[in-house]
């Protein structure tokens, strides 16, 4: 029997160089964006790579941080893009009604009365509140808001949600009537 890969979730991305000393720029996906600094080193998803970062300084809302082994701008700007990553595992549990995206995704999305309606593939924040984009068995992906009114119930340990979409985002263009 094959191990299961070890979950990772996204803490943050580096945005680019910050200076010539090989600092960079982080965005931070934690709710304290000085956390990100507390979980030791992160890696890519694969987690083939690792990186210790140390607070160094903030700029124009995004931290600065020194990379180890990182001490020039070139190779501080070969960085830009690279997701930050730790194990799932290592974040404490979420309070009651809050959930990591990593957590929905894969998710079932199913109708109150059980049938399957797709799959939760991703979770945007776009600004406004956080948004499922579930795939559909069949047709376009559909982007629901993830509120109590259209998802009344996560369970994560049932590997599902339960939705209510509006009628007017699953309602067939022509005839008025909804998808299954």
């Amino acid at each position: 029997m094959m191990a299961r890969p070890e979950r990772k979730v996204c803490l943050g991305v580096i945005k680019g160089a910050h200076g010539v000393r090989g600092q960079v720029r982080v965005q931070s996906f934690t709710a304290d964006p000085d956390a990100i600094f507390g979980y030791g080193p992160l890696s890519d998803e694969a987690g083939r790579r690792e990186l210790t970062l140390e607070r160094v300084g903030e700029t124009r809302g995004q931290l600065v941080a020194h990379v180890q082994g990182v001490d020039s701008r070139d190779a501080a700007e070969a960085l830009k893009g690279f997701r930050l990553h730790v194990s799932r595992a290592a974040l404490p549990p979420p309070a009651d009604e809050e959930y990591y995206h990593g957590d929905l995704i894969g998710l079932a999305a199913e109708r109150a009365d059980g049938v399957l309606f797709g799959k939760v593939r991703a979770v945007h924040d776009f600004g406004a509140g956080s948004v499922l984009e579930i795939a559909r068995p069949e047709g376009a992906p559909i982007m629901l808001p993830f509120t109590r009114a259209v998802v009344p119930v996560v369970d994560i340990a049932g590997g599902r949600v339960v939705v209510e979409p509006p009628p007017s985002l699953v309602a067939d263009e022509v005839g008025g009537e909804e998808h299954s």
